[in-house]
């Protein structure tokens, strides 16, 4: 997902998170008594002050329903509140000693600080508010999305709670006239892509969900305030086209000094940049070698874009890749459990879906599970995009080109077993609140490219396995390849276009020549490395847990359990690696 899902600009309510320093001397008071407990009051204190009092959206989607009928406050001087509350709390963490605390409350205090800094570092530097028009339109439709698209409560209630979401919603409209400012040009572009996919959420999708709902006073009132949000999207969109797309002349690079302060306060990582780039080519480099040398085992009288090429066409219908994608579950399933790969704590399979409009122009696959603490509507749903019926046969054939039968089997290992989804179903064994709530991308998704290929060297799909002939197996290998080297080309893409040394139109050559990737997926992935600069962290996270791995099998020698590995790291919930090495392993040594 974009950035408006991971830093919802702020909302107003009651009360204020100022702390003077007789309440600081307070604080430490407690703390010096039972440091502990001190520590567990001011990590909730942080969440119900600062983290969903400014974020509800997000409040809705973990599992915490009182914050049901708030809606994020986008005006600027919503923004400055929130700014001034993170920068009140991160003196509370700073001033908080974290000497009587145990390791693990220890790196909790570290990631919480990370937070608030690189959330200030998002509003107050990056300023997605200011720049990217698609903060507010995708922001109401998420807020609306959050309530419609899981069952915890009546259907009645839940509808009460859009209502009252839609009412404040036109205002939101309000606020981004007032606060963009010279966006990027590409920005304005992807805001107005994703436009009918919102209006259509909102037209369609939102009153078919609440259909059932027999309360005429209830309709009644919902009719009213979705017409006023769907009047809103309209005119929004004609004003981003009239108005703001001729004046959009900004620039979406961060800078190569903000893209460090990201890297450092998201994933706690501090290696330099030309250091990354060093990392990442080398790894582009080996994954093309494997691709040729497999292709010419394949294929010996072809180039290795050409079976690259045959491999692209050979997909399901669209209309048949949602059955395709279930189909692969059981067999994902049943090779984890044989083969003692990770302990999958639940049976409940998550439900495949087509991707919700609003998210499909910078996404072909996602995970959207339930948050932690959810009580009641456990659903989790794996969504996949398929081609619209009204694009071109050339567009949606390009589209279709990722997911072809090979990377079908990468893209589900990634997304649900033993990527994604499983890490949802460890989520309750997390350690803390803490653990529960905040991750680093280097952990989230680093867990799940690293599966990918976990899975074939394990034997996935391999000859004696039951399962295929050498050719598939080889092919298989082909499609985990391709999709490491999509995750390479973001790698360079990300840190060379936002430091100046990468055009957009080079970076969408680049997917094409060196990520092995159609010039259709080349282009969406460019638009979102305009607005998700970091997501170099996929490989970037499986490099640091293939060496974590290999440092905890050197340690334990014949000891070592892959199951137990894996069953401990994510036990840990998903912090920086940084943090998780240190639980593992004991020590602060090198993540690369």
């Amino acid at each position: 997902m974009r950035a408006v899902i991971r830093v919802l600009v702020g909302v107003a309510l009651a009360g204020s998170v100022a702390l003077g320093a007789a309440g600081i001397a307070r604080a430490g008071a407690v703390a010096a008594q039972d440091p502990h407990a001190a520590w567990q009051a001011l990590a909730d204190a942080y969440f119900d002050e600062v983290y969903f009092k400014f974020s509800p959206t997000q409040g809705t989607s973990v599992g915490f329903h009182q914050y049901d009928r708030l809606l994020e406050d986008y005006s600027r001087a919503g923004v400055d509140r929130q700014v001034a509350a993170l920068h009140a709390f991160e003196k509370r963490v700073e001033s908080f000693d974290p000497a009587g605390l145990s390791e693990t409350e220890a790196a909790d205090r570290q990631m919480v600080l990370s937070n608030i800094r690189g959330t200030l570092l998002e509003l107050e530097t990056i300023r997605p508010w200011e720049k990217d028009p698609d903060t507010y339109s995708s922001g109401v439709t998420v807020s609306a999305y959050a309530i419609m698209s899981r069952e915890f409560a009546p259907a009645a209630d839940r509808l009460r709670s859009v209502i009252a979401r839609e009412q404040r919603m036109p205002a939101v409209f309000a606020a981004a006239r007032a606060n963009l400012k010279n966006s990027p040009r590409i920005y304005t572009e992807i805001a107005i892509e994703q436009l009918p996919g919102d209006i259509d959420f909102f037209r369609n999708s939102l009153p078919q969900a609440f259909a059932g709902v027999k309360d005429a006073a209830i309709q009644a009132e919902f009719q009213k305030s979705n017409a006023a949000v769907i009047a809103a999207l309209v005119s929004y969109g004609e004003w981003l086209k009239s108005d703001l797309l001729p004046r959009s002349h900004g620039d979406f690079r961060i800078g190569a000094e903000t893209f460090s302060k990201k890297l450092l306060y998201d994933e706690m990582v501090d290696i330099p940049l030309d250091r990354l780039l060093e990392i990442a080519r080398a790894d582009m480099r080996k994954n093309q070698g494997d691709y040729a040398r497999i292709a010419r085992e394949i294929e010996p009288g072809k180039e290795p874009r050409q079976v690259l090429a045959e491999i692209a066409a050979d997909h399901p219908a669209p209309e048949r890749l949602l059955q395709t994608f279930r189909d692969t579950l059981d067999g994902l399933v049943s090779f984890i459990r044989e083969h003692h790969i990770v302990t999958i704590p639940s049976d409940v399979r998550p439900i495949v879906q087509d991707t919700p409009p609003f998210e499909r122009a910078t996404t072909f696959a996602s995970m959207n599970s339930p948050g932690p603490f959810e009580q009641v509507a456990k659903e989790a749903y794996f969504n996949a995009t398929v081609p619209d019926a009204k694009d071109s046969p050339q567009k949606s054939e390009g589209l279709m080109a990722q997911f072809n039968y090979q990377t079908i089997i990468a893209t589900a290992v990634h997304e649900t077993y033993p990527g994604h989804y499983l890490q949802f179903l460890w989520l309750p064994a997390a350690p803390s609140k803490v653990r529960k709530l905040l991750g680093a991308y280097t952990s989230v998704e680093g867990w799940a490219h690293y599966c990918e290929q976990m899975m074939l060297d394990e034997g996935y799909g391999q000859p004696g396995a039951g399962s295929t002939d050498v050719r598939r197996a080889k092919l298989l290998r082909l499609g985990q390849l391709q999709e490491a080297l999509l995750r390479d080309a973001r790698f360079i893409v990300g840190i060379e276009m936002h430091r100046g040394r990468m055009t957009f139109d080079q970076a969408v050559a680049f997917f094409a020549r060196e990520g092995y990737q159609t010039r259709e997926i080349g282009l969406v992935e460019t638009k979102r490395g305009t607005s998700d600069p970091t997501y170099l962290y996929y490989t970037l996270g499986k490099l640091e847990i293939l060496k974590l791995r290999a440092d905890a099998q050197k340690k334990e020698g014949a000891g070592f359990s892959l199951q137990k590995f894996h069953d401990d790291l994510l036990r840990q919930g998903s912090p920086p690696l940084k943090i998780a090495r240190k639980a593992l392993l004991g020590d602060d040594s090198p993540v690369l």
